[in-house]
């Protein structure tokens, strides 16, 4: 039996390229106010603005309110440019990142090699990260889907000392922003097939502590849905998250 409610529930919100619901400033000032102001929730939370607004954010957020980078390298400084350092987030205050998102790997061809070092060298600098993983349409179809997900779950763990720092999220890649959403009960049997693969590659206390978010088109309208699965341990919303009651609506389906 696994005592899935002793995992606390997470939700991110994934801004991508976007500040708030505009383009400026204000308009970022404007969701954080928004997300200051509620109560706060009983599952823990953490917001992913554009590279530009990371210390912005970070120095007016609310205290539950982690925030977190969208990408790192796999180095912490150099001739890199255009990447982000994980090492000088960490020295702004700045304690997560995402890793490997689906835009990351398909219109910028992120390797799982390059997910892999990325990790590997957040791991050595205690760096929080949320590796992201998830199958195309086609290969879901096709009854693929673990076929394709094992792959991206072996660079993780193959790179991963400290599972205190890692926190997965499922995010099939047909469900991210076309409004599509897995139905509650193809996310509940993913995120199970995946954790049964940790505890047969990992370990069973692994497999039970680790955090796995699902993502792809969640709305307030379905949080609840797909938060009664046993499996599932919080979200990571894209474009619900750019308005604050919406997206504490669907950190609200853990309370």
């Amino acid at each position: 039996k696994r005592f899935f409610s002793t995992r606390t529930p997470i939700v991110g919100g994934n801004w991508k390229l976007n500040a708030g619901n505009g383009m400026t400033k204000d308009s970022i000032d404007e969701l954080v106010k928004g997300l200051n102001d509620s109560k706060i929730p009983s599952c823990e939370m953490f917001i992913c603005p554009p590279t530009l607004y990371l210390e912005r954010v970070q120095n007016s957020a609310a205290s539950h309110l982690a925030v977190c980078a969208q990408n790192i390298y796999s180095e912490p400084k150099g001739a890199f440019t255009g990447e982000t350092s994980g090492d000088m987030l960490l020295d702004m205050g700045i304690k997560w990142a995402l890793i490997g998102h689906s835009e990351r790997r398909d219109i910028f061809g992120e390797s799982d090699e390059l997910l892999g070092a990325k990790i590997a060298h957040a791991q050595r600098i205690g760096l929080n990260v949320v590796p992201c993983i998830g199958e195309h349409k086609e290969e879901r179809e096709a009854g693929k889907t673990m076929d394709v997900l094992v792959p991206q779950l072996q660079a993780i763990c193959d790179n991963v000392s400290d599972w205190s720092k890692i926190v997965i999220a499922y995010e099939p890649v047909w469900a991210i922003g076309t409004g599509l959403t897995a139905t509650p009960e193809q996310a509940q049997d993913t995120h199970a097939d995946i954790r049964t693969w940790l505890s047969q590659n990992v370990s069973a206390e692994v497999a039970d502590n680790l955090r796995i978010q699902y993502g792809g088109s969640v709305k307030d309208s379905n949080s609840a849905a797909l938060a009664a699965g046993p499996d599932i341990d919080g979200f990571l919303v894209g474009g619900a998250s750019l308005k604050a009651p919406a997206f504490l609506s669907i950190c609200s389906a853990f309370d």
